[in-house]
């Protein structure tokens, strides 16, 4: 019912997630970051929130993304309805794809990089994201859109889309969390979305709010 991208930039240490679905609200049901833990994933037909804020709790104890995984799958009953990524804070990965989802169901893993998703038209929807990830672009927010749109181009959710979320986490500005909960052409609404958090008077006063190396920043 779903695809998401996990991403991390080793060089800038920017955190970077995105997915969207046939459903409602993928943002608030899929996506969870941490700038101090990492990044979590989770989906399916039956997706468990539990699984998302477990994953993120347990990295940010410090266990790897791939112990993490396990920990939150293994004694889950349920499990075999779910999907879920991980990326730790140094860019591990591991993923679960449960052998009743929806097909086609399949997840994708290499060092800073995580893609996923169920209910898809083919895995080449799988390896669409990949491909546009590491195309690359300047910005992570604009890479998670062009990723976005690469999957719905190569056949994305089998149901069309109906919502879609972009999450950046960087050490030196706030947290960039966008979503779209329900519309008939999201990925169009997320850009124009994007383009108002990057202008006035939104972005006027990013630059005094709180960030990972000043968590006490405020205006002068």
């Amino acid at each position: 019912m779903t695809f998401s991208i996990l991403a991390y930039d080793q060089k800038s240490g920017t955190y970077a997630a995105a997915a969207a679905t046939g459903s409602l609200c993928v943002g608030g049901w899929v996506i969870r970051g941490d700038i101090e833990a990492g990044l979590v994933a989770s989906q399916g037909t039956a997706p468990s929130t539990f699984w998302r804020d477990d994953g993120i709790r347990l990295m940010h104890g410090g266990v790897k993304a791939g112990d993490a995984v396990f920990a939150v799958t293994e004694n889950d009953a349920g499990r075999g309805h779910r999907q879920m990524t991980a990326l730790d804070r140094d860019g591990r990965t591991s993923g679960f794809t449960g052998g009743k989802s929806v097909p086609v169901a399949a997840h994708r893993c290499t060092p800073g990089l995580a893609v996923a998703g169920n209910m898809l038209t083919s895995e080449a929807v799988l390896d669409a994201m990949v491909a546009r990830y590491q195309a690359g672009a300047a910005d992570l927010a604009d890479l998670m859109l062009s990723v976005l749109r690469a999957a719905e181009g190569a056949g994305g959710d089998s149901r069309g889309l109906l919502s879609a979320a972009i999450l950046v986490l960087r050490p030196d500005a706030p947290p960039l969390d966008l979503r779209i909960d329900h519309s008939a052409r999201p990925l169009d609404d997320l850009g124009a979305l994007l383009t108002a958090a990057r202008g006035s008077p939104y972005a006027d006063w990013l630059h005094v709010v709180p960030v990972v190396g000043d968590k006490s920043r405020a205006p002068e």
